[in-house]
């Protein structure tokens, strides 16, 4: 097959995911569910027995190469969420917040990791569990901050609340994923089970904690390099690309040196550079531009094709598990940053908008069940519940949260 030939498959891939995001967005759900089922809907087509489409469109070049894109666009994905990362919200937010984020990835983490131990198979440990316990910690609010916006409760104390509290999540989300990756290579992929005594796993820490403090310091000391440059030449491409340079250079040593997974040292590099500096809406604009024009699409739509055989391979066991899986995912944030709220004086009502609020998940949950997948540590049939649980927290949550703003007016009205 020559090169060529994959600008087909990709050509596809870009329409029918702009096409199926814009349908998304219409309906008030995020792009992402769009792209995700232009994946699952070119993945069909290998159900098509007609030899020349299947080469077109699954020879083992064309998946080779939409692996390679993929990898850029989840990297290019978490380094625009670090860029995204405002450090002094998280310093102003308060309390409140810090409960509201360790309630909402403690309650999901621990009914994921139940949820698996229950239904564990054989040859699984206790890595293998908390990882799908981990995949429950991410969330995404882009869908309630669109709603809260809508609704005029953005700047409200709910709104404040749960958009610091997902900044939290996402720090704390990628340092649970970091430890739990690395120790799963320095245990065989999580195959020799998981001793806190053995050598290698103290080893796993050691590297992990270097990792934070070398690209730290290291980064202090780039944010001032920037800084200057960001004054001498302001609105200049040197910036977004050397951005790129520091991106790829933190992503490609956190996972070679360190052991850490490569979207943490991309989301690293995108806190260290972004958050205060004067140039980072504009290095973020041409990031997302970059990444949500090609690579993001490819990424999405990867996850669709690579998965759909697993939408028709469910067992019923795994079916049982992947329901409760699902439950476990939609309550624990709900129950947990709810219970969060409330423990820092919300009203009830208060205390389940936060939780809805913070039950949505998107891209990262994505992200971190791929690399469960990449590192041994969780079964890929787990994609189409994973997916179930984007599809049902994006819809679910909108509904909810305009009825009980909704209900709460008409109590007012009824009052007064």
């Amino acid at each position: 097959m020559e090169a060529f030939e994959v600008l087909l498959p990709l050509a596809l891939i870009l329409c029918l995911g702009k096409l199926m995001g814009l349908g998304a967005h219409r309906i008030g759900m995020p792009t992402v569910i769009g792209m995700l089922v232009a994946g699952i809907l070119i993945g069909l087509l290998k159900y098509i027995p007609w030899e020349p489409l299947q080469y077109a469109f699954f020879s083992p070049l064309v998946g080779e190469v939409l692996g390679v894109f993929s990898k850029l666009g989840v990297v290019l994905i978490m380094f625009s969420a670090g860029l995204g990362t405002d450090l002094k919200q998280l310093k102003s937010t308060g309390v409140a917040s810090v409960v509201i984020t360790c309630m909402g990835v403690a309650v999901p983490m621990a009914l994921g990791t139940l949820v698996s131990f229950l239904f564990r198979s054989p040859g699984e440990n206790a890595l293998n569990w908390l990882f799908y316990g981990a995949i429950l910690t991410a969330t995404s609010v882009s869908v309630t901050v669109a709603v809260l916006k809508e609704l005029g409760k953005l700047e409200s104390k709910v709104g404040t609340s749960i958009v610091a509290a997902a900044v939290i999540d996402d720090v704390i989300g990628i340092i649970i994923l970091s430890v739990l990756t690395g120790f799963s290579s320095g245990q065989n992929g999580g195959e020799a089970g998981w001793d806190w005594f053995a050598p290698n796993a103290w080893l796993v820490m050691i590297k992990i904690v270097l990792f934070f403090v070398v690209f730290i310091a290291l980064g202090v000391g780039l944010r001032k390099a920037f800084d200057i440059m960001e004054r001498k030449a302001p609105h200049n491409r040197r910036v977004p690309i050397l951005s790129l340079v520091a991106c790829f250079v933190y992503a490609y040593c956190a996972e070679k040196l360190f052991g850490v997974a490569d979207i943490t040292g991309a989301y690293l590099a995108g806190i260290l550079l972004g958050g205060t500096l004067s140039e980072t809406p504009y290095v973020e604009n041409k990031v997302d531009t970059m990444g949500y024009l090609f690579f993001s699409p490819v990424f999405f739509a990867n996850i669709g094709i690579a998965n759909i055989d697993y939408f028709s391979q469910i067992d019923l066991p795994f079916l049982a598990f992947g329901c409760v899986y699902v439950a476990a995912a939609l309550l624990g944030k709900l129950i947990g940053c709810g219970v969060g709220a409330k423990m820092c004086k919300f009203s009830f009502h208060d205390s389940f908008r936060v939780g809805l609020g913070m039950m949505v998940r998107a891209e990262v949950v994505l992200i971190c069940t791929e690399k469960g997948v990449a590192c041994g540590l969780v079964d890929p049939a787990v994609f189409p519940f994973v997916i179930l649980i984007i599809l049902l927290s994006s819809i679910l949550t909108p509904i909810l949260l305009k009825w009980s703003y909704g209900h709460e007016e008409k109590k007012l009205l009824k009052t007064r």
